[in-house]
């Protein structure tokens, strides 16, 4: 049969990338407690297409990921992005790979135990340049705000918020050190299960750790910093707030590669 998509174009210009968006996918992912984890993802996969060429292979995409579902994970992303460009004889190959990520955690407490869901995606690119890789983890927090702390002669506003976080790093990290340090630099973390005992405890360990979207974003950016695994970060933080009717967020980026 014709392949048409290796027919030649004579427009003269290549394109940057060409792919498939959006795959929802069942895929198998690293858990540090239980040793995998089987969830959902949006997988975005694309090449660069050179300017003779009509179009790629969407298919090869797919039948590569089939392969790969089993075990995707930020050890091997660069070994699929290397099979990628073979397959589809490319220059560059991107993968993005989106996903809830779910944690058992225990009430501070009671102990009481519930899943947390939580935001993570890799984000891969290999090209002439070398390899790269991105994470990133989502995850929800609550904030009391200083100032209200301050004025109000009883109580405090607080409320939730999301905080996300992308880091370039030397050596493998864990998901779960990511969603931690996070939530370490919020007023309180959030739970799925609560007694009262824990609501108790959350309520005054907030009240007693005020902070701002820009005390969140600082907090994670000093931890990060004083981190010689972590080369490159970028962090923001939205407050969903209860007073207002607007949200309220901060965000800071560094490079240090110099």
């Amino acid at each position: 049969m014709i392949d048409v998509q290796s027919q030649p174009d004579d427009r003269n210009i290549a394109i940057d990338k060409v792919g498939v968006k959006n795959i929802r996918y069942p895929i198998t992912v690293l858990d540090r407690a239980n040793g995998t984890q089987q969830t959902v993802a949006s997988i975005n996969m694309y090449v660069n297409l050179p300017h003779q060429y009509k179009g790629t292979h969407m298919s090869r995409f797919i039948e590569l990921l089939s392969e790969y579902s089993n075990n995707i994970n930020i050890r091997n992303l660069s070994d699929i992005l290397e099979e990628m460009k073979r397959r589809l004889a490319a220059e560059s190959a991107h993968i993005e790979v989106e996903f809830p990520y779910f944690i058992n955690k225990s009430a501070p407490v009671s102990g009481a135990q519930g899943l947390m869901e939580y935001g993570v995606a890799f984000r891969g690119s290999l090209n002439g340049f070398g390899y790269d890789l991105v994470v990133e983890v989502t995850a929800p927090v609550t904030t009391l705000c200083p100032c209200s702390k301050e004025i109000s002669q009883g109580g405090a506003h607080n409320q939730r918020g999301l905080v996300r976080l992308a880091v370039r790093f030397k050596r493998f990290i864990w998901i779960e050190d990511l969603i931690r340090l996070v939530e370490q630099s919020a007023s309180s973390e959030v739970f799925s299960v609560l007694k009262r005992d824990d609501e108790k405890f959350v309520t005054e360990r907030a009240y007693d750790t005020p902070r701002f979207v820009e005390d969140v974003v600082r907090e994670v950016a000093c931890r990060l910093g004083e981190d010689p695994n972590i080369v490159w970060f970028a962090v923001d933080s939205e407050n969903f707030e209860s007073i207002h009717n607007h949200s309220a967020y901060a965000y800071i980026e560094q490079d240090k590669r110099g």
